[in-house]
């Protein structure tokens, strides 16, 4: 009783943090859809944040009910001629259309109009991260050193490969290496994969193999993940440590490439999910985020600004897988009806979003027992 009792005590109390960056998230979302199925001449019925009953609501100049619903776990744009939130066409509610509505409905809009409005949510996304990294790198810069050894762990993939104190990293599997974060980037998310870095030693390049070691890493909050580790660490003087300012161009790079990193981070991850290197544990859901939105939270408003950066991408991740009900279910739709000329019939449209629905059901019922084993463990 007192864990149950602890843990909702804590689930509680992550709520507000949660909210906040889950509102964020899924309003720009929801605003790249709407922005442009406006600019394509699509009228947009309801704008909602949240699902279920209605909490408040306006409806603007332009028809659009803007609304706050009961359930804040994500949100919708429901355009004319939709049949539900997930943008179903209503075949019985297009027929009753006046013709100029039918011609400002979502069915009816040209097919580049269509896709162009549905891959707006999950690129909302990704213009959202970018943006929030460079204003980041913009107002504080980013402390980095040059990727030079200065010791090397005694047991270590390094020390077993022949990496000495004062080799400088030039290349990791072919790809140029510029500063230390490149090393720890690459290796992170390749344990147990076998590895060949090029290292300068005193003006000669050497080619070494090496594998990094599976290793399980807590931060402070007791959250546990686990990375590639090859026993290489660099300090102030070896690294030349120091603090790169960014101008507002340079940031805007920076945060996409920032953006970039998370998005192979996670593709390399699923792939090793698919090869069996890695358990699938790390997939998590709603509780996960709300505990991950609480420790942030914590260390600040930035700290937790910058997790609405990392959801973003996720976020726009997921929308863009090709399972019905999904942005990106819709897109494959949208290229199926270029190549034949016609959109699939209903039947099989309805029979596509079942099975979209059972396999994001079944989606969210494994990353929330993956939310409620982390936190019994």
């Amino acid at each position: 009783m007192e864990f149950l009792t602890s843990s909702a005590g804590s689930i509680l109390s992550a709520l507000p943090p949660f909210l906040l960056v889950l509102t964020i998230v899924v309003f720009f979302h929801e605003l790249g859809h709407y922005l442009v199925g406006r600019w394509c001449g699509i009228k947009a019925e309801v704008f909602s944040v949240g699902f279920g009953p209605e909490l408040f609501g306006r409806t603007d100049r332009h028809g659009t009910h803007w609304r706050v619903s009961l359930i804040p776990l994500g949100g919708y744009v429901k355009f004319l001629g939709d049949e539900n939130a997930a943008s179903m066409p209503s075949g019985a509610g297009e027929a009753v259309l006046s013709d100029a509505d039918r011609a400002r409905s979502f069915p009816n809009a040209a097919l580049w109009r269509r896709a162009a409005t549905v891959a707006a949510g999950p690129i909302a996304n990704f213009i959202l991260a970018i943006a929030i990294f460079a204003v980041f790198f913009a107002l504080n810069g980013r402390m980095i050193s040059d990727p030079v050894v200065a010791a090397v762990q005694p047991g270590s993939a390094a020390e077993a490969a022949g990496i000495l104190p004062g080799d400088r990293f030039v290349a990791i599997d072919g790809v140029k290496v510029e500063l230390f974060d490149d090393v720890q980037r690459y290796v992170s998310v390749r344990p147990e994969q076998p590895i060949t870095v090029t290292m300068d030693r005193d003006g000669a390049m050497v080619d070494l193999t090496l594998t990094p070691v599976r290793t399980e890493i807590s931060d402070g909050f007791g959250n546990k993940m686990e990375v590639g580790r090859i026993g290489v660490i660099t300090n102030d003087e070896a690294g030349n440590s120091r603090l790169r300012e960014y101008g507002p161009l340079e940031a805007v790079g920076e945060g996409a490439a920032q953006s970039w990193y998370i998005v192979t981070r996670t593709f390399g991850y699923i792939g090793n999910i698919i090869s069996g290197r890695e358990k699938p544990d790390q997939l998590g859901g709603p509780i996960r985020v709300a505990k991950y939105s609480k420790d942030m939270s914590t260390v600040g408003l930035s700290a937790l600004i910058r997790l609405a950066a990392v959801l973003s991408v996720s976020i726009g991740l997921l929308n863009l897988m090709p399972v019905p009900m999904l942005d990106g279910g819709h897109l494959v739709f949208y290229a199926i009806e270029a190549v034949r000329g016609r959109p699939p019939g209903e039947a099989a449209q309805e029979w596509a979003y079942r099975v979209g629905l059972s396999i994001v059901l079944a989606l969210m019922i494994f990353a929330t027992w993956n939310d409620v084993t982390m936190l019994i463990g």
